[in-house]
């Protein structure tokens, strides 16, 4: 499993790559989704990092959590949603994530792109993943890992 750093080692690497003017908030993938029958998203973020020399361009692993927050409304969390940005986007292998909230359900869902499905797991179990694990409903969190893009993101 891939060692994960810790929180204070994350904000510097964040810092670092944003200085370096690695991160990106690309608008023009912000607009409405459909993943699924029934399922119409509205895509509120994007954020993406640029790959190392060494990396490959494209990303070898997706990852998608879905969930409910426990407290405070959407429109709310969407801007709370802000805090973990610079935990997200020091995490290893990290590559993307698009922001999303169901338009009739209030579900949360975020599809991450990774360098590689080791990548994905460690996520699962990240500083960023157990803030949020914490503020989300018992029971509501799922999350799905998979080596094809998910329908509707890209």
């Amino acid at each position: 499993m891939i060692a994960t750093p810790s929180p204070p080692v994350q904000l510097a690497r964040a810092v670092s790559l944003g200085l370096r003017r690695r991160i990106h908030f690309p608008r023009e993938d912000v607009g409405t989704v459909s993943p699924g029958p029934g399922d119409e998203f509205l895509v509120f973020r994007k954020m993406t990092l640029d790959p190392e020399e060494n990396e490959p361009t494209a990303p070898g692993a997706y990852s998608t959590v879905r969930f409910r927050f426990a407290r405070f409304s959407p429109q709310t969390n969407v801007r709370l949603s802000l805090i973990p940005v610079a935990f997200i986007v020091a995490q290893p292998g990290f590559r993307s994530k698009t922001w999303m909230l169901g338009r009739d359900t209030g579900l949360f869902q975020g599809v991450y792109e990774w360098v590689s499905v080791a990548d994905a797991e460690a996520y699962w179990t990240s500083f960023p993943m157990r803030l949020m694990k914490r503020r989300a409903i018992a029971g509501s969190v799922s999350y799905e890992i998979t080596t094809v893009s998910p329908a509707g993101v890209g």
